[in-house]
């Protein structure tokens, strides 16, 4: 017999709200937190063109934060309503408390949850909360979604260019990040997110050629499943990429801005791309 599955992720994957709400997934926000305040990134209380603009001057650099357990367990209870199933995709434990919060609100509903780390940020969490969302909408089998999740972390892969390093170097939350990639703030780091490691790829003198090394990374992945174009208030750098790509993008491709959770770690200006190869069933 079919279950009813429901997808649950965080605000870090990025996931455009028309897919969220047609693959009825159910979304924990994180938070950002700033000028006293603390903001959910839930698309509502923080305006996102209104915060990049804004953080460059800001004086006390943002923090952000994971969903405290009560938040997680009150949206779990919630999302679970109707529903024979929970699998939670979230942020990596290596870079956030939110996996570790989430189970915590779960405690009291484990037999009806699995707990997922993505291993990877932004749209790779979503990609793997919509491919999670299609195979238990089409089998309403458990075990055929999990399967699904470990073949897609397998072959996906995720490539951002930095336009600056003073966002992590402001952060201060990828200092061994900051320190792997140097301090010359005029290089443009290539950096990967895979297996929960965040890596530079390489170090390129200019922005321009760092893009071209970055569709050239793109392009290793091709002929493509899936393909999200990232950006942080660099749309025309996001579109342009994805012009470069012509024939060889997905009908489905969409322009994705990286929210703030994640976003006032990287800085606005940043590029990047989420790839699942044709080939990520095969094994």
């Amino acid at each position: 017999m079919k279950q009813r599955i429901r997808i649950i992720t965080d605000s870090v994957c990025d996931l455009p709200s028309d897919l969220v709400a047609q693959h009825n997934i159910v979304i924990i926000p994180c938070f950002v937190n700033f000028d006293g305040q603390s903001y959910a990134d839930d698309g509502h209380e923080l305006d996102r063109s209104t915060f990049y603009q804004r953080i460059p001057q800001m004086k006390d650099f943002p923090k952000t934060s994971a969903p405290p357990p009560s938040l997680a367990e009150k949206i779990l209870r919630e999302a679970l309503e109707g529903y024979d199933y929970g699998i939670c995709i979230h942020v990596p434990s290596a870079f956030s408390a939110t996996l570790n919060n989430v189970k915590l609100g779960g405690q009291t509903m484990q037999d009806k949850l699995t707990f997922i780390d993505s291993q990877t940020l932004s749209m790779g969490i979503g990609l793997q909360a919509l491919i999670a969302a299609e195979v238990a909408a089409e089998t309403g089998d458990t075990n055929q979604v999990l399967r699904a999740l470990e073949a897609v972390q397998r072959h996906q892969r995720l490539y951002a260019v930095l336009a600056t390093l003073d966002f992590l170097r402001r952060s201060g939350r990828v200092n061994p990040l900051l320190a792997s990639i140097g301090t010359l703030l005029q290089l443009k780091p290539v950096v990967s997110a895979h297996d929960s490691i965040i890596e530079p790829i390489a170090r390129i003198r200019t922005f321009s050629k760092a893009v071209d090394f970055l569709y050239q990374k793109v392009m290793e992945q091709a002929p493509f499943e899936r393909l999200f174009i990232l950006h942080i208030q660099n749309e025309a750098g996001a579109l342009a990429l994805r012009d470069s790509l012509g024939q060889d993008l997905p009908a489905d491709t969409s322009i994705i801005e990286v929210g703030p959770t994640l976003g006032t770690h990287i800085g606005p200006g940043s590029l990047g791309a989420v790839t699942l190869p044709r080939h990520w069933k095969q094994g």
